[in-house]
């Protein structure tokens, strides 16, 4: 795996191409000869498979000259130029032609490799409406009465219900269909993505009209997601004929919904586009949501209908092939800020309406917040504020507490009360440290005696005695506690556990990573979301060290913690939860994304107006980090995950309950994921 770290096909990714050549209209010699160009510039590339549009050695316009046999013969002597140059071209070629079987002409895909004829797909569904008159000129794939037939001298397999297998490159099975087969209400693919297709492939021409650009990404998104497949889509560009027609030329590639790569249409110059597929992500996706596999066994009829068509293929070699694909460094938080915006206010929207529901069905009209002025407990609080409003409460009904300890900032002290005091709620607070102090003493403990012993006793007496505090001082006001811990120190086990932050009545924020909890600080301070005099200090809490702050520092009312220190930094903590958590991938290939998002902070996009450091890591950087987090993870912290308060889920990738995303075992091992470490290289190739 170290040597071949750095290629994308290491990690379950392929690349694949879909090429718009220039054509000429009844001129196969010369389309061959563009398709023949294109192809090798995708091979070039490291592209496996590239695809070209709809009936493209012929040309798609040629109307009733699809009836002259000389067109016919000099289609056939095209594929053969192409199948010839295809020993030459290490990768699956997906080119369209007519071509007559059993005294029949039909709209075809041929699939070429390394110089074989894999197989033929003729058209399902002919169109012959408005400006269509296709079942003039050619037959529909149901119209065939053989599934084998004879071209260019090999014997290969014909018909609608193929699949192409590529035996050497995990999970890549592939199906075709042709233009009009996706615009109807069960397009031909679907069934083929149920027989297990990842790569669903679509020859077009289409023509251009006002509005259809717009229906093609639609058509082409919904299809790729809900079969949970990749869907590279062709159509015909410059050289068409425009006789009564016009072409763009537009090609799109999506995975899963999500849109990879498109061309540029309307392009006087013959182009490709390119995506790495996800392979095993799509894999993943369909055991996960079970409901695919039920979709298989209800549909079972039509899904043993397909042939398998199986074939190995020269995979690149080098040992260095980088992504093309672009990965997101914040994988919880849009890079746009339109979408960053509408995300915030989405997930400050499920928080409140989790929280006004469990108030209202317990009848329970207050609740109780430790405010320690840092991130985590400021976001609780907005949330707390926001619900109440909703609830037609007073503010006052939230009884926020600040409780100084033995390392308690000067800043963060002054910050919690400016934040209580914006908010409106009622401020107290509580110096723990004559409890601390009396608990360590009955425990007998080396700082009771005056020995600056600062270990996870001195830590957790703190921790522990806060929310002993808030858990009372809930009972006596007829309140519940509010949790404020997010799901990043919860993947890590970064609270304490039992009578600590790891205990509530309800927590808002167990579902939101570290990252988003940043961004939905600051959208609230920049939006109208809720009614602050001065939000000023929502930025001063922003700017400020995360700390536990249960340490004192060398320098008196100064932490002497950084919890980064000590975790690692919480956006590279994030990108691995994301990954492991909602795609269960593998420490390798974790790495391997990270890296791509991570090696270069001048290349790839960063969320726009990120607030903070731009910063990069090398491998070893990455490497470590992901250590700490997957030992920490699957061997250190899952009993703390057994058992959490309720909490609101607030997305795809976020939500650690055991009653929800999240069930593992409390005493299961770290070793297959550490073995896995040990596999990434620990320097750049």
């Amino acid at each position: 795996m170290q040597s071949e770290f750095f290629n994308l096909y290491s990690h379950g990714f392929a690349r694949v191409a879909v090429a718009v050549p220039q054509c000429k209209v009844a001129d196969p010699g010369y389309n061959a000869a563009r398709t023949i160009e294109l192809a090798g510039q995708a091979a070039a590339e490291g592209a496996v498979l590239v695809t070209f549009p709809e009936l493209g050695l012929s040309a798609y316009s040629c109307e009733d000259l699809f009836q002259q046999r000389a067109l016919l013969d000099a289609s056939l002597q095209a594929l053969q130029t192409v199948l010839e140059a295809s020993l030459r071209v290490p990768a699956v070629l997906i080119v369209g032609m007519p071509l007559k079987v059993d005294h029949q002409l039909y709209n075809c895909a041929v699939v070429l490799a390394a110089g074989r004829i894999q197989g033929v797909v003729p058209k399902s569904y002919l169109p012959n409406y408005s400006e269509f008159y296709e079942a003039r000129q050619f037959s529909s794939a149901d119209c065939a009465v053989t599934r084998r037939v004879h071209l260019l001298g090999q014997d290969v397999a014909f018909g609608s219900q193929l699949l192409f297998d590529i035996r050497n490159i995990p999970d890549f099975r592939f199906h075709i269909e042709i233009c009009e087969d996706v615009w109807v209400p069960i397009p031909p693919s679907s069934f083929a993505a149920l027989a297990g297709a990842t790569v669903l492939v679509n020859l077009s021409a289409s023509n251009i009209v006002v509005g259809k650009s717009g229906y093609r990404y639609q058509l082409v998104s919904q299809q790729s997601a809900r079969c949970m497949a990749a869907y590279l889509y062709s159509s015909a560009g410059n050289g068409e004929s425009t006789t009564d027609l016009a072409w763009d030329g537009q090609a799109l590639i999506y995975e899963n919904g999500e849109l990879q790569a498109e061309s540029e249409r309307f392009s006087e110059q013959a182009h490709v586009i390119y995506a790495d597929i996800d392979l095993e992500r799509l894999s993943r996706e369909r055991f996960h949501q079970t409901t695919f596999g039920q979709s298989v066994r209800r549909h079972a009829d039509e899904v043993r209908k397909f042939e398998v068509v199986g074939f190995e293929i020269q995979v690149p070699q080098q040992k260095s092939l980088p992504l093309k694909r672009r990965v997101a460094r914040f994988p919880y938080v849009p890079a746009s800020h339109a979408q960053r915006d509408e995300r915030c206010r989405e997930v400050y929207s499920i928080q409140v309406q989790a929280l006004v529901q469990r108030l209202s069905s317990s009848n329970i009209k207050k609740v109780v917040i430790g405010v320690s002025g840092g991130l985590d407990s400021t976001h609780a609080l907005l949330v707390c504020a926001k619900a109440m409003d909703k609830l037609g409460l007073p503010r006052t009904h939230i009884l926020a507490y600040t409780m100084p300890g033995f390392a308690t900032s000067s800043r963060t002290l002054v910050q919690a009360h400016k934040l209580m005091e914006q908010v409106g709620c009622t401020a107290q607070e509580i110096d723990i440290r004559p409890s601390c102090e009396q608990m360590l003493k009955d425990l007998d403990h080396p700082y009771s005696r005056g020995e600056p012993v600062y270990d996870i006793t001195f830590e957790n007496v703190q921790a522990g005695e806060r929310t002993n505090h808030l858990f009372r001082l809930a009972n006596h006001n007829g309140a519940i506690v509010i949790g404020t811990g997010d799901l990043s120190e919860l993947a890590l086990g970064w609270c304490t556990y039992g009578v600590g932050d790891h205990m509530s009545h309800y927590n808002v924020n167990a579902s939101v990573p570290k990252t988003l909890i940043t961004h939905l600080v600051r959208w609230v301070a920049e939006s109208a979301a809720l009614d602050l005099k001065h939000p000023e200090v929502l930025m001063q809490i922003l700017e400020t060290e995360i700390s536990p702050e249960l340490v004192p520092g060398a320098s008196a009312g100064e932490p002497g913690q950084r919890t980064q220190d000590f975790i690692g930094p919480y956006e590279l903590q994030d990108f691995n939860l994301y990954y492991i958590l909602r795609y269960g991938f593998t420490p390798a290939k974790v790495a391997f994304l990270a890296h791509t998002a991570w090696k270069d902070r001048e290349a790839g996009h960063w969320p726009d107006g990120l607030h903070g450091a731009h910063n990069e890591y090398t491998l070893a950087q990455i490497k470590k980090n992901l250590g700490i987090f997957l030992f920490r993870f699957f061997k250190t912290s899952q009993f703390k995950r057994s058992c959490v308060p309720n909490a609101p889920k607030v997305g795809s990738g976020g939500s650690l309950s055991p009653r929800g995303d999240w069930r593992a075992p409390s005493d299961s091992e770290a070793t297959v994921w550490m073995d896995g470490l040990a596999q990434i290289p620990d320097a750049e190739a």
